[in-house]
């Protein structure tokens, strides 16, 4: 079978059970679908294998990280009013650049989803804090980065069958 159809198999029906798991038996451990997608997709973007499913992990992960506690700063510069966000998201995206000189964290566009997905967890989330959205946050990006793994690696063996 084509590798692309293999992948469109393999993708399609783990995009049902991923759905299934997040609305469904995980739902009260707070994670998210859309996250979780986020990460699937940063892995195919990273190239996919073990080195995709890393830089996609390590990289959303501290960017996550960093979009929380820009979302904290923000808080905390009050006195800048309509300036505070817009500061200290930009002092986030400084450390997530200049971050990326450590080959760990040298990806920088995978640390910008994670940065947008907690920001938007917390942003969309009714009385969502900064420090309570991270957890799902991590949890989304790491399941995420597994289906990625899993998806690729059944397409590789429905295209060799």
């Amino acid at each position: 079978m084509p590798l692309l159809f293999a992948l469109t198999v393999s993708i399609g029906l783990l995009a049902v059970v991923a759905t299934w798991l997040f609305l469904g038996p995980l739902a009260a451990l707070g994670v998210q679908i859309w996250q979780a997608f986020v990460a699937w997709a940063s892995f195919y973007n990273n190239g996919g294998k073990t080195e995709g499913a890393t830089k996609t992990a390590v990289c959303m992960t501290f960017g996550a990280v960093v979009g929380m506690l820009s979302v904290m700063l923000a808080g905390q510069l009050g006195s800048l009013g309509a300036l505070a966000a817009p500061v200290a998201v930009g002092i986030g995206a400084a450390v997530i650049v200049l971050a990326a000189h450590l080959p760990a964290l040298g990806t920088i566009p995978a640390s910008v989803y994670g940065f947008a997905c907690v920001a938007g967890l917390i942003l969309l989330g009714k009385d969502m804090t900064p420090t309570a959205a991270i957890v799902p946050t991590i949890v989304s990006i790491l399941i995420g980065t597994a289906f990625g793994w899993l998806s690729e690696f059944i397409g590789g063996k429905l295209a060799k069958s």
